[in-house]
């Protein structure tokens, strides 16, 4: 199985993440290219089995590089995708001192749903989807970043017989 994986990191918890998402997926004995959007050129996008894409939430969006990236990409309908999203960890709302529902913070942070909705409109097939926290603006991720990593990893899922080879073919379940 070959995975592209694709995000935009200003300050590197994006690249952490992938850089994890691919030691986890290598260990499992899948092929995962990592690369920032800035780098890519959308029209020399190579074949895969399943596109990742990740993006840092701005005032509940994803960042513009990602979105112009998502939006002028050409795949095939039913292509398999994936996201994993680095957002701000809610703060306790200060009136009763706990961290809002995610009912009312899905209010400002809308990552996942903006980018579903411009793969979904290209027919794309979602498989997962994960977010992890930073603590601040610039960082760092959220403590035990790497166990939410794991369980992303583990929404692609990997048969055993899948495992034993080097070029596996992995059944991706949504």
């Amino acid at each position: 199985m070959k995975i592209e994986y694709y995000h935009a990191s200003k300050y590197g918890n994006g690249a952490r993440i992938a850089e994890e998402f691919k030691r986890q997926m290598a260990a499992k004995g899948v092929t995962v290219d990592v690369h920032h959007v800035r780098d890519t050129k959308r029209e020399q996008i190579p074949p895969a089995d399943l596109y990742l894409f990740s993006s840092p939430g701005r005032f509940g969006k994803p960042i513009g590089d990602v979105e112009r990236f998502l939006k002028k990409i050409n795949l095939p309908p039913g292509t398999k995708y994936a996201l994993v999203v680095t957002e701000l960890c809610p703060k306790p709302d200060s009136s009763v001192e706990r961290i809002p529902a995610e009912e009312n913070t899905g209010k400002c942070q809308r990552v996942i749903p903006i980018m579903n909705k411009i793969l979904r409109e290209k027919s794309l097939v979602k498989v997962a989807e994960g977010k992890i926290f930073v603590t601040g603006i610039k960082g760092p991720l959220e403590d035990g970043w790497e166990k939410i990593v794991e369980a992303f990893v583990f929404q692609i899922r990997i048969t055993p017989a899948d495992e034993r080879q080097n070029d596996s073919q992995v059944a991706l379940v949504s």
